[in-house]
């Protein structure tokens, strides 16, 4: 009996142990940006801090072997941003849109809006001349969802992720379609011919900003913008499973929380049946833009963000009650950083890691837009507006007076 007792004392112990080492209770900080006091939520043990806003319209951001960042922006602009990361120097000035960059053995991929860019490049390197920046491979131009994110998967093969341009755009990933009109989803490079082309990789997003692959399993996973037409709580804004061929819908199906429903906003009849389309595996409150993501390994941070996805939420310009931009400001979704937990390679739940970018009265701290693990192991974001600049979460007090 005694036995019988310790081994389920035992077994009780390691079921709390566990519970509270994935449980994530938050703490409110006092954050000082430009003079003005703001108060944050963040994870216990963590503390908040800005590092830079120097920055102009920054977005999607990646770590150098050597442990440089850097940034692109909407401003035309590459940054880079050595250790400790307060001051940034300007890579390079390009005409374009660079919103994202990825490194592979000397050479740097700048996704532009009309294409995927190569300069030849070491980290250390202080200036890239944007006359040595030259077009790897050719995309969809055109306004509307305009940004392109492009990584290096673990295969090694280059990704890249493009939105339809509107609401009920006619664009779908497929040879069928004018190039032009070769829109919304993920795409990868074959580079195995004299000429490198795109291939699709899943097909039906509308605008999937941000992806990365699970530690654990491979897998890959996009955040998604749901379109605009069907309101302030229609539909989710979502986060996918993405398989090779695999097709999510849009413009044509929407999922509505439950289940996938015909969008007749579109006319033209869907490339695939109803069956076909993936079901999100977690959503967002609708209209908060999720933008990059980014999987914690179990090397970063501490374990409750171990092999979970950090995914930044924007907030969007969705007013109540019908989604209009010029309605009363504190009804916007407020922006976020927020956490998609995994079990055994499986989607549990979603967790707020960061909160209180916007006030009651709908001033907002910042609108984050890229988030990236350092090679320190503590997490990083960017903000575009309101803030322009580079934070970083890492551990330490909330009373440390770092801020």
């Amino acid at each position: 009996m005694y036995r019988e007792y310790v081994v389920i004392l035992l077994a009780l112990c390691l079921f709390t142990t566990t519970a509270r080492a994935d449980e994530l209770l938050l703490h409110d900080q006092n954050l000082t940006v430009s003079g003005r006091s703001w108060t944050v939520s963040i994870p216990d043990g963590m503390h908040l801090e800005l590092l830079t806003d120097r920055l102009e319209q920054p977005r999607l951001m990646t770590f150098l072997p050597n442990g440089e960042l850097l940034i692109g922006s909407r401003a035309g602009k590459v940054y880079r941003l050595q250790p400790p990361y307060t001051s940034a120097e300007v890579l390079v000035n390009l005409d374009d849109y660079p919103h994202s960059l990825a490194y592979r053995d000397g050479e740097l991929l700048i996704a532009q809006t009309d294409g995927l860019y190569r300069a030849v490049f070491r980290p250390g390197q202080a200036r890239i001349d944007p006359n040595d920046v030259d077009l790897l491979a050719a995309l969809p131009g055109g306004g509307g969802h305009n940004s392109r994110t492009v990584a290096i998967g673990p295969d090694q093969r280059v990704y890249l992720a493009l939105g339809i341009s509107g609401n009920c755009s006619d664009e779908y990933l497929d040879q069928s379609y004018r190039f032009d009109h070769r829109r919304g989803g993920v795409l990868v490079l074959d580079e195995s011919g004299p000429q490198p082309r795109w291939q699709s990789y899943a097909s039906g997003l509308r605008n999937p900003v941000g992806f990365d692959w699970q530690p654990q399993t491979h897998i890959l996973y996009a955040s998604n913008n749901g379109p605009d037409h069907l309101g302030y709580d229609q539909p989710p804004e979502y986060f996918a499973k993405l398989a090779p061929a695999s097709f999510h819908g849009m413009p044509w199906y929407q999922f509505d929380g439950e289940a996938i429903r015909r969008d007749n906003c579109i006319r033209k009849p869907p490339p695939r049946p109803q069956g076909d389309v993936s079901v999100p595996v977690a959503t967002f409150p609708p209209r908060n833009a999720p933008m990059g993501v980014a999987f914690v390994p179990d090397t970063a941070m501490d374990p409750r963000f171990h092999n979970n996805a950090i995914v930044a939420l924007r907030g969007s310009w969705g007013t109540q009650p019908a989604g209009s931009r010029f309605g009363e400001r504190s009804t916007r979704r407020p922006p976020a950083i927020m956490m998609v937990r995994f079990s055994q390679g499986e989607v549990t739940d979603v967790v707020t890691v960061v909160g209180g970018f916007q006030r009651a009265d709908g001033q907002r701290l910042a609108r984050p837009v890229g988030v990236r693990i350092g090679l320190d192991g503590m997490l990083y974001f960017t903000s575009d507006s309101h803030t322009e600049g580079l934070f970083r979460l890492r551990p330490g007090s909330a009373n440390d007076g770092s801020d």
